[in-house]
């Protein structure tokens, strides 16, 4: 086949080269991954992306070096007519096999990369490419996912959500996340987006909606206490999350927070909104408002003008929804209330919490450490045991291994320290921001702290000596451990956050 003699110049061979091997490459790692499930989790980073930026720079080569090789040969005739444009004559074998290759290869390749564009747009909007590709920064966002509720929920529908302008825009902060990454410019932790996050009801909204009633449910608490004996404690609690009744809708209860016939602002002072020291109460039906301020931050009006103003919604509570990072107290007893670690092992709640509030540099370290610790608990303080229960050491052992590599991640110092969970107010202050008898009007009404106000205890105390309430009337809480009224004065986080 006769061929324009200007395609005959290195650059335009090299681009032909360079085109026709990646195409062959990516029909090749095509069929090689649908029919053998070859290359995992980067193929499809290979397959629609790379590959074809090098098969199309190849292709743009070839009529760069044909325009040079012709400019060049035009230089070096010593006469003839010059044209501002090229003809081209069908009459001519060359131009005629040339322009039909051009058509028909175009036309080939158009096609090809319009599936290779639908499968690359698929491919960055999975979760394989959201957690995988970055392995050691996106680890702890991917394995927390992997153990929330929203697992079968992909992360772009909350992370993106749809329409057009969200996309490009998570395009393009993606960029340089890119290139934090190849840079090593990325921090650790990673602070959570919270301003550049889509809003609420954009997401979540999608499949919980405000309106929805979730009736009021029970809640079963098991802890161990760190003695020897790792004493249970429980507590059942009715979680009042909407009204006593269906008819009343969300009028009462935890999520009247954001019922429509109420608007709750609030302005905040700390990058992670853990420092509220500024509500507003509204009352869309009557248009009623009230403004609540806090005692012990008490900000100038200046100061208030110049801070955001947010109204609440699902995230200002839900806010771990996919990444949460249990704190060590709370994955080991449920791993004991499983079975997976013996609840007779003596001293196991605490020679577990002793090892697991350490700061380790690397998994591996915090793993050996594990194991050497909790190996060398037994042997001093119950070295019968090495012998006799062995294989339940070892797999407490292996328990607390996985607990720490579910939730604990010193590469990217990620761990429940980094990550408030603004959910309850054990760990955190979570309901406690605005709910701590501080925050006040001019009238002198306050935020209740009351314990009632969003559960009934039921019940609560060892197994063995369990105390019940009436339906009617809730138990007051008693506190495992004797710390007199403390817990009525102090944020149970003051504790609880750093309790080993």
């Amino acid at each position: 086949m006769k061929l324009p003699s200007s395609i005959k110049n290195w650059i335009s061979i090299a681009g032909a080269v360079l085109a026709v091997f990646n195409l062959a490459t990516i029909l090749s790692l095509v069929i090689l991954h649908s029919f053998f499930d070859f290359g995992g989790t980067y193929i499809g980073l290979f397959i629609y992306i790379l590959l074809p930026i090098f098969m199309f720079t190849g292709l743009i080569l070839i009529p760069i070096g044909m325009r040079l090789n012709r400019a060049s040969a035009k230089r070096e005739e010593e006469a003839g007519e010059i044209r501002n444009w090229p003809i081209l004559n069908f009459n001519n074998e060359a131009t005629r096999n040339a322009s039909i290759i051009f058509v028909f290869g175009t036309v080939f390749l158009l096609i090809i990369s319009s599936i290779g564009s639908y499968e690359a747009f698929h491919y960055t909007e999975s979760v394989e490419f959201c957690g995988k590709l970055c392995h050691e920064v996106m680890e702890p966002e991917f394995v927390t996912y992997h153990g929330s509720s929203h697992e079968r929920v992909a992360c772009v529908e909350c992370h993106v959500g749809s329409g057009a302008s969200w996309y490009v825009k998570s395009k393009m902060s993606g960029l340089y996340q890119v290139y934090s990454v190849l840079a090593n410019k990325f921090p650790t932790p990673i602070p959570t987006p919270i301003a550049d996050l889509r809003p609420a009801q954009e997401t979540c909204e999608r499949c919980h909606w405000p309106e929805k009633f979730y009736d009021r449910k029970m809640k079963y608490l098991q802890s161990y206490l760190a003695d020897d004996s790792n004493s249970e404690h429980v507590i059942q609690l009715q979680m009042k999350t909407s009204s006593k009744i269906t008819s009343e809708g969300i009028e009462k209860g935890i999520h009247q927070h954001i019922s429509p016939d109420i608007k709750i602002e609030y302005k905040t002072t700390a990058a992670n909104r853990q420092v509220i020291p500024w509500v507003k109460y509204t009352n869309t039906k009557t248009g009623v408002s009230e403004i609540f301020t806090d005692s012990e931050n008490v900000l100038s009006q200046q100061k208030l003008d110049s801070l955001e103003t947010r109204v609440m919604d699902c995230l200002d509570c839900h806010n771990r929804p996919s990444h949460n990072y249990n704190v060590p107290q709370n994955f080991i007893d449920k791993s004991i209330s499983a079975g997976k670690i013996s609840k007779t092992l003596p001293g196991l709640k605490q020679i577990s919490m002793q090892v697991l509030y350490k700061v380790y540099s690397t998994k591996d370290t915090a793993f050996l450490a594990i194991k050497n610790q909790v190996t060398e608990f037994y042997k001093s303080s119950y070295p019968e045991l090495l012998t006799s229960r062995k294989s339940e050491i070892e797999n407490a052992i292996a328990e607390i291994q996985n607990g720490y590599a579910n939730n604990i991640f010193p590469a990217m110092k990620a761990d429940w320290r980094a990550y408030p969970n603004n959910i309850g107010h054990m760990e955190y202050d979570g309901c406690f921001r605005c709910h701590n008898d501080r925050h006040a009007t001019t009238s002198g009404k306050v935020i209740s702290k009351d314990c009632n106000l969003c559960h009934d205890i039921q019940a609560q105390g060892n197994p063995a000596s369990m105390e019940y309430s009436n339906s009617f009337q809730p138990l007051e809480f008693k506190h495992p451990v004797d710390i007199d009224d403390a817990w009525r004065t102090e944020p149970c986080s003051s504790c609880h956050l750093q309790l080993y």
